[in-house]
């Protein structure tokens, strides 16, 4: 499936429906008399966050959106069919904006939120409407007032606690695949992942936590350069980041630096988001680089660093213990978890 997280729509609400000019014209009703009903409700179109799609595709496909037309009004005062709202269903975690002025119209982030983003016209009136002592017979009748069109920027932002960041090849994917379920394309060469990839890891006390693996970040992600740019947005929402460093890269500590210099850039309160510094691939590595490396990252920080091995399953229960506590839940000192396995014990 491709993953699409930015699309432009139009929506097109349904126009009101026209009164009627009509007059009562039955055998046995002496006093006649205007009997035009007025016209029906123009439908609506109404977004509603649907938690089983993952992306914007489907609107690439069907870039206008429209709902029904109201009825005309019928005689003998009879009102018209309102017409249908269209409800159509977005990924939580799309955020919507006027495409034109750039404002931001709404945030879908729960299962079923909706979002009114085109109003329906309301119905013009019948000639039973202007009745009065003066106007025993009007001919008077409105027009139905035409629904709103506009022109929306969606854009989906991934709704994870958890965001792993870090430059291409660093091991996000393999490490994403090892601590939950998820199964990423992975292969030993940069820009592997094209888009991002959500994984549920099981908490030992309570029910899973989302993970988002964020594709590789390049200087200059900021300014467009790179993959990066693009899935920036999905850092956004999420309560902890781990940024994960490649133990094997020529300068580790550059590779830290570029990346903090990006979420800097970039802004929207990425930086001050709670980071956990892993080094990465330390079964390729030995023990006296290993603590070389660890030494300069803390340094470089100004915290501590944990070292691991996604793909040879090496220090991560200290890793996801220290996403837990970042996420401020209690942990019962009684239970014994293995966070890999699942399995428990006392």
């Amino acid at each position: 499936m491709q993953f699409i997280d930015q699309v432009e729509i139009e929506v097109q609400a349904g126009d009101g429906g026209d009164g009627i000019v009509a007059f009562r014209r039955e055998k046995y009703v002496p006093a006649g008399g205007p009997s035009g009903g007025n016209g029906g409700r123009g439908g609506s179109v109404i977004l509603v966050a649907d938690p089983n799609l993952q992306t914007l595709l489907d609107f690439r496909f069907q870039p206008v959106i429209k709902a029904e037309h109201g009825a005309k009004g019928g005689p003998n005062n009879r009102t018209g069919a309102s017409g249908a709202d269209r409800r159509v269903r977005v990924p939580c975690g799309t955020v919507v904006w006027h495409a034109q002025t750039g404002a931001m119209l709404g945030d879908l982030t729960q299962a079923g939120d909706q979002l009114l983003v085109a109003q329906g016209g309301k119905g013009g009136l019948g000639n039973a409407h202007f009745l009065s002592n003066r106007n025993r017979a009007p001919h008077q009748f409105t027009k139905g007032q035409p629904g709103e069109q506009v022109r929306l920027r969606l854009e989906l932002k991934l709704i994870a606690e958890v965001g792993i960041v870090g430059l291409p090849n660093a091991g996000k994917s393999t490490l994403i695949s090892v601590i939950s379920s998820a199964r990423p394309k992975i292969a030993d060469y940069p820009f592997t992942t094209l888009q991002p990839n959500l994984g549920v890891v099981p908490h030992p006390l309570g029910d899973g936590v989302v993970f988002a693996d964020i594709p590789g970040l390049i200087e200059g992600a900021h300014l467009g350069i790179g993959l990066g740019h693009e899935f920036l947005r999905h850092v956004e929402r999420t309560r902890v980041l781990i940024h994960l460093v490649d133990g094997t890269a020529a300068d580790p500590v550059r590779a830290y630096q570029t990346i903090q210099q990006e979420l800097q850039a970039y802004g929207h309160g990425l930086l001050e988001k709670p980071q956990i510094l892993a080094l990465n691939k330390i079964d390729a590595l030995t023990p006296e680089q290993v603590a070389e490396h660890c030494q300069r990252l803390s340094a470089a920080a100004g915290a501590s660093v944990l070292a691991i091995s996604a793909i040879a399953k090496q220090g991560l229960d200290p890793l996801l213990q220290r996403v837990w506590e970042q996420l401020s839940w209690e942990r019962r000192p009684s239970v014994e978890f293995d966070l890999l396995s699942g399995k428990s014990g006392h």
